[in-house]
């Protein structure tokens, strides 16, 4: 069974959105943000865990889909409304 993983940089109505259209893709099983393991470091501030005002949240999510084929369909959904929000994108095979 494909998992597909990646990390979402941008707002939490950004994350929402990208989640929510994934729940609308015929035969995915369950998409879940998970929380990452290791917190994002910022080398420029002595509170290096804290984020600026201007940067957008990284979210990590994980998609179980049943085939490859499902799988592919759900990278481009996820690809194509991260784009149309103006949110990053990155897909991982592991956080």
């Amino acid at each position: 069974m494909p998992m597909v993983r990646f990390r979402l940089i941008g707002s939490r109505a950004s994350a929402d959105s990208v989640i929510a259209a994934l729940h609308g893709i015929n035969d995915v099983e369950h998409v879940e943000e998970v929380d990452d393991l290791m917190p994002m470091m910022r080398d420029d501030s002595s509170s290096s865990e804290s984020v600026s005002d201007s940067e957008g949240q990284v979210y990590c999510i994980e998609v179980d889909t049943p085939t490859d084929d499902v799988a592919d369909t759900v990278r481009g959904s996820a690809e194509a409304v991260a784009y149309e929000l103006e949110a990053g994108i990155e897909f991982v095979d592991e956080f």
